[in-house]
């Protein structure tokens, strides 16, 4: 009987092979999330799930290795923090959420400034808010269980 945590050695193989890409792919929704369909919210969960598929395959521990629930914590709130402050900074143009860092340049990265901040600021409450809740019902699950 395997006594490691986790699942089998091909399921820890191909978690190994595509976490990355998933990461990376969640990423790039959110920083794409203003010329293309995507943003925050669905970057956010692509990025999340990507430590719970590590979390499924190795076991919580080593999920923790990677983001702990301190850290996830202070992510979800700074998250939080930037997101008001992107909203409040359009104050200082005369409007709450104003465009207040620019225009860009059409159909480029940086082409909307405060959609991609808040973009990245809804990645970081959604995706560690996300992480600690199935992160906290799993932990809730093993305790029921005993």
């Amino acid at each position: 009987m395997n006594k490691e945590p986790g699942m089998t050695v091909i399921v820890k193989t191909v978690t190994r092979l595509t976490v990355g890409i998933i990461l990376m792919y969640g990423i790039y929704i959110v920083m794409h999330g203003h010329l293309s369909p995507g943003g925050g919210f669905a970057g956010g969960v692509i990025i999340a799930l990507s430590f719970v598929h590590l979390m499924l395959a190795y076991g919580k521990e080593v999920a923790f290795k990677k983001l702990s629930m301190p850290v996830a914590s202070v992510l979800e709130s700074m998250g939080a923090i930037l997101f008001i402050s992107v909203a409040f900074l359009g104050l200082v143009g005369g409007y709450f959420f104003f465009h207040t860092l620019g225009k860009g340049e059409p159909f480029s990265l940086l082409s909307a400034y405060m959609v991609l901040f808040s973009n990245i600021a809804i990645s970081l409450k959604v995706g560690c808010g996300l992480f600690l809740v199935l992160i906290t019902i799993a932990l809730a699950g093993k305790e029921i269980k005993k």
